[in-house]
């Protein structure tokens, strides 16, 4: 406690060793510069055998060496967070084909924010189904049923975590829980559940006799396909309600299922428009002052989250410059040598630090805690203390069909046009006013970058236990795949004038500047890379030298930059809790992203930015058969 009585909420830490790294990063600076000294100086002349080969890797290594020196900023001024102490808040759960995120993922999402160890008038949960479909409805309907059940049990045995299908695969041997009676009664209930679901699901349709269980199921007889239906929304569960209870008779969180209407002359701009329409319809049912948002395969794996990221927000003295607070990552399917370098682990245990101490992190789309007020397109003053406590309640005396009725509007296909809603164009990307900016694969990174860019600060909270889990990509064309949208969008921001480079220009450090650059230069890395891996070894055939000899004072700085950088991203991966193979797999994996993922982003965002070619957004599989998962 300080001399004036104030108690942080939050305590921050530099990372140890950082006088030692730096020392050790100068002097890999100093062996790149030597490199690029003897390549400059060692030119063949005019009419030698491989000079513009030698010109080709001169290039390719500058590249390399801004590459690095991008990366640094990664690490320069790493920060971990540790939460001391804890004080509405709406969750968003987003999903947008039933058939890559089956229901009973998207329904165990659902049930373990639900369960969170928060007040549960305060809480509000929206699921934004993009593809409309019937069975995940359903699907909520069902669970709306079942965590009448599910939360007081959670809430008087400490279940962690609160996602039933970890929870049960968590228990080995249903005898050594003490709760036994109730544990067999919890299962079963959730077994039924899932028979149900996974029957509708396989048929592919809902008898009569599902749909006659709820009056929301009438919203789809104007239902044409994905691409063309009216706005489907439904409140499951009114936590204002008198009769919203558990079985213990305490309230229930509210509930909310929404569909944003579709037409195929309107474009939906999926995720970002899904968050929109959401945010929009959010301010009549609850508008809550802090919105969290989950994708549907990352589930809740500690019930504290939420008090966690209230933490940040809160802090007397440093809460209210912070816009939003990143959570880190696991995966729980996910090979103990990471096969196809799926789990992004030095990004997450290393470079998001290295983010978090130059100003924030990026925001990533999921496990993220927002505040309301930075998403609506507010910058950063010195009034915006403590003003999101204020209480607004946008209910007032409206009935809940009156609420439901007003609500689908805002979730319309042309509700944007002529509104505040409303977006200015650039060459290729559209940047909305408020809310997800539209127009880029990776929308999340770019509204988080205009976040910071109005004043505000982000945090990346990375506990030892991970507040969420969710599914990698477990076969190679879905990690390329997957890499290939990250690459594109990335570099797409670099393209438009809303880039790191210009755009960030004097808005956010400078460190923060070169992070955001490291991620855009993805793509473009292609190049260089299959330069060094196709042109040097040709050369070497026909006996041309390109690189020193050993006995050459020249060859000390390749060898030390090769072996040092080496080294020390093995002691890195190793440090993250990586294995020794496992790093060996993310470099070959790597080669694979960088020739391939990263090319194919190259070209595709050239492709879009000279508007050749249309935007998709591809959904990484969350389903694999077993031979797939053995």
């Amino acid at each position: 406690m300080g001399s004036d009585g104030y108690v942080p909420l939050f305590e921050t830490k530099k990372v140890k060793g950082r006088v030692i790294y730096r020392l050790f990063s100068v002097s890999i600076f100093v062996g790149i510069r030597l490199i690029l000294v003897y390549r400059f100086k060692c030119i063949p002349r005019e009419g030698e055998d491989g000079r513009w080969v030698w010109i080709g890797l001169f290039a390719a290594e500058l590249w390399f060496s801004l590459f690095w020196v991008c990366t640094q900023a990664l690490r320069w001024n790493r920060v971990y967070r540790y939460e001391d102490d804890l004080p509405k808040v709406d969750i968003f759960v987003c999903t947008a084909d039933p058939m890559i995120e089956p229901p009973m993922m998207v329904i165990n999402t659902v049930l373990s924010v639900l369960a969170y160890d928060y007040p549960t008038q305060k809480l509000s949960v929206y699921l934004s189904d993009d593809a409309g479909s019937e069975i995940t409805f359903y699907a909520l309907l069902e669970a709306s049923h079942f965590a009448k059940e599910w939360i007081p049990y959670c809430k008087k045995f400490r279940v962690e975590p609160r996602s039933p299908e970890a929870y049960f695969l968590s228990i080995s041997d249903p005898n050594d829980v003490k709760e036994t009676k109730e544990f067999v009664a919890i299962k079963k209930l959730y077994e039924d559940m899932e028979n149900q679901i996974g029957r509708a699901a396989k048929l592919g349709r809902l008898s009569g006799e599902q749909q006659s269980k709820h009056k929301g199921f009438s919203q789809w007889d104007s239902y044409s396909s994905i691409r063309d239906h009216d706005t489907i929304l439904q409140i499951l569960v009114d936590g204002r309600d008198p009769n919203a209870r558990d079985i213990e008779g305490r309230s229930l969180p509210t509930l909310v299922y929404l569909a944003q209407e579709k037409r195929p002359q309107h474009p939906h701009n999926f995720k970002a428009g899904a968050m929109n329409a959401l945010i929009r319809v959010y301010e009549k049912i609850s508008n809550g002052q802090i919105i969290h948002n989950v994708d549907c395969d990352m589930y809740s794996n500690d019930s504290q989250s939420v008090r966690d990221a209230l933490c940040f927000f809160m802090d007397e003295e440093k809460g209210q410059e912070v816009a939003f607070v990143q959570f880190s990552e696991g995966f729980k399917n996910v090979t103990k040598n990471e096969i196809y370098g799926s789990s992004f682990r030095v990004g997450m245990e290393v470079e998001f630090h290295g983010l978090d101490g130059n100003g924030g992190p990026l925001y990533i789309g999921t496990g993220c805690f927002h505040r309301r007020d930075t998403l609506c397109g507010r910058k950063f003053d010195k009034e915006c203390t403590n003003r999101w406590y204020m209480k607004n309640d946008p209910r007032s005396e409206v009935s809940l069909q009156e609420l439901e009725a007003k609500s689908k509007v805002l979730a319309s296909c042309t509700y944007e046009e002529n509104t505040q809603w409303g977006k200015e164009a650039s060459l290729f990307l559209t940047f909305s006013n408020t809310g997800l900016k539209y127009g880029c694969p990776v929308e999340d990174v770019i509204t988080g970058l205009s976040i910071q860019c109005k004043g505000w600060k982000s945090v990346y909270f990375n506990p030892e236990t991970k507040a969420f889990i969710g599914v990698a990509p477990i076969t190679l064309p879905q990690t390329l795949v997957q890499h290939k949208r990250w690459a594109e969008g990335n570099f797409l921001i670099l393209l438009s004038k809303y880039s790191p480079a210009w755009y960030a220009l004097g808005k956010i450090s400078f460190g923060l500047q070169l992070g955001y650059c490291h991620y855009s230069f993805w793509a473009p890395s292609c190049f260089a890379t299959l330069y060094f891996s196709i042109v040097p070894s040709l050369y070497l055939l026909k006996g041309t030298p390109l690189f020193p000899q050993s006995s050459s004072l020249w060859f000390v700085p390749f060898a030390y930059v090769i072996s040092a950088k080496y080294s020390y991203s093995l002691a890195e991966f190793l440090w993250s809790g990586g294995t020794i193979l496992g790093w060996w797999n993310e470099q070959r994996i790597w080669l694979y992203k960088r020739t391939s993922s990263y090319l194919f982003g190259f070209i595709d965002a050239i492709l879009k930015s000279a508007g050749f070619s249309d935007q998709a957004f591809v959904i990484t599989a969350k389903v694999a058969d077993e031979d797939v998962s053995e």
